[in-house]
């Protein structure tokens, strides 16, 4: 079938990279270059670079109503549409133009974490499992009819990079059976059950620690939110961020540094946390040890309050 594929970030590639080693992709869709870096040059997406090394079509609307967009697309005359994470939702005009439909790869297993960051929402709530849905796309978020779901354990440490990398793997290998299973008869599309839940995007102030909360929700957050936006917290008015940390049972007093020597270990509303790597504003990762060993910090010493 003539595919055309949207998508943008690495969580895309996988896909794409499969789509192109079987299928006739004609084009892909994907965000426009973004300036990145300290001399803020254009960076084309992950998913565009893979593209041109493939020699397949690249389009970077600025918007899906560009009228020269739409044309340039309805003349390619797709057979279906794949998404991955394109980051913008698909007009009636686009999800009516493939005869086969539009089918989304989603990183959650629906009704479950709709929206923009259903990886990161699983690990910072504590989820012990979580999956890829491929579905036909409608006019809502993630509200289409499924076609097949995966689950998978998310194992312990595990961050939203690393549980990320896996899910654009297990995503890629779920929609080629997606598209088997719809040329031989043999997949199904049933309309989604069970209460929905949301995975809004994350801004970079949701990474605030606030250390009245239980430790152990506080290491999911860590998790959760790295590597971007990250969790972080403030100590004598210096931003910090927090990249790696651990939960264990204890009582102690939020915010209050318990022990600042061979451990970092930090009071909270349940339990301590002991903070293993971090990264001071401005300077690069290091462990905790090392942050110590250049600081003159006192135990009773408390992080600032949000």
């Amino acid at each position: 079938m003539r595919i055309v594929f949207f998508g943008t970030p690495v969580f895309a590639v996988p896909t794409l990279m499969a789509l192109l080693h079987s299928e006739e992709v004609i084009a892909a869709v994907t965000q426009p270059d973004r300036r990145k870096g300290r001399d803020r040059l254009p960076s084309p997406s992950p998913v565009k670079a893979l593209a041109l090394q493939n020699q397949c079509t690249v389009l970077q609307p600025s918007t899906l109503g560009d009228p020269l967009f739409l044309e340039t697309l309805t003349d390619l005359t797709p057979e279906i549409i794949i998404v991955v994470a394109y980051g913008k939702i698909l007009p009636p005009r686009i999800l009516n133009l493939p005869p086969h439909g539009c089918i989304n790869v989603h990183a959650s297993l629906l009704p479950k974490y709709r929206g923009a960051a259903p990886v990161h929402w699983a690990i910072i709530n504590g989820d012990k499992v979580t999956g890829i849905t491929t579905m036909y796309m409608d006019e809502g978020l993630d509200t289409g009819d499924i076609l097949l779901q995966e689950e998978t354990a998310i194992k312990g440490g595990e961050t939203a990079e690393m549980l990320g990398k896996r899910l654009a793997e297990l995503g890629a290998s779920l929609l080629m059976k997606t598209l088997q299973g719809l040329q031989e008869g043999s997949v199904m599309r049933s309309q989604q059950a069970g209460t929905p839940t949301y995975a809004p995007v994350l801004k970079k102030e949701d990474g605030l620690i606030r250390w009245s909360k239980p430790a152990v929700g506080i290491s999911n957050m860590v998790r959760g939110m790295y590597p971007w936006p990250c969790a972080y917290c403030y100590l004598d008015h210096e931003r910090i961020k927090i990249t790696k940390a651990r939960a264990s049972a204890g009582s102690g007093i939020p915010g209050k540094i318990e022990k600042a020597g061979e451990e970092f270990i930090v009071g909270t509303g349940d339990g301590f946390l002991t903070i293993i790597e971090l990264q001071p504003e401005g300077k690069r990762l290091m462990s905790a040890e090392e942050f110590l060993r250049g600081r003159h910090i006192r135990e009773g010493t408390f992080f600032d309050a949000p």
